[in-house]
């Protein structure tokens, strides 16, 4: 059994590679976009300019990154905060609305508060 050592400067250039990929995929979508869509949340209409655009983000409509159609089709442009919800109800979604399990079901009740209101609102006519 070998015990060889990783070779850290190999694996940290194939992780800055994979990165620099990734950065230009994104700058190639998000600038045809960009030029595509109106700068405004496709959820929430919230409408962009220049001066707050960085908050404007390319969201892919069925998860996959790596799908990016020239018609734009898997695009949608969402503000951060409408993306990061998009993102948070597909992860719920995915894992079953968040349990693991299924959600804890509440014990019937077993007692009637309303079981002598009859007998005390009679008693309380007499008393008036």
């Amino acid at each position: 059994m070998s015990t060889r050592k990783p070779d850290d400067d190999k694996l940290d250039r194939i992780v800055a590679a994979a990165r620099r990929a990734a950065e230009q995929r994104e700058l190639g979508y998000r600038e045809r976009a960009l030029k595509m869509y109106p700068w405004v949340c496709g959820r929430c209409g919230r409408t962009f300019t220049r001066a707050n655009l960085q908050e404007l983000t390319v969201h892919h409509r069925n998860h996959d990154h790596d799908d990016n159609p020239a018609d734009g089709s898997n695009w949608e442009l969402l503000c951060v905060y409408c993306h990061d919800n998009e993102h948070s109800r597909y992860i719920d979604h995915v894992r079953g609305a968040g349990y693991e399990t299924p959600p804890p079901t509440s014990a019937a009740a077993t007692s009637n508060p309303f079981a002598d209101l009859k007998a005390l609102l009679a008693r309380g006519k007499g008393e008036a």
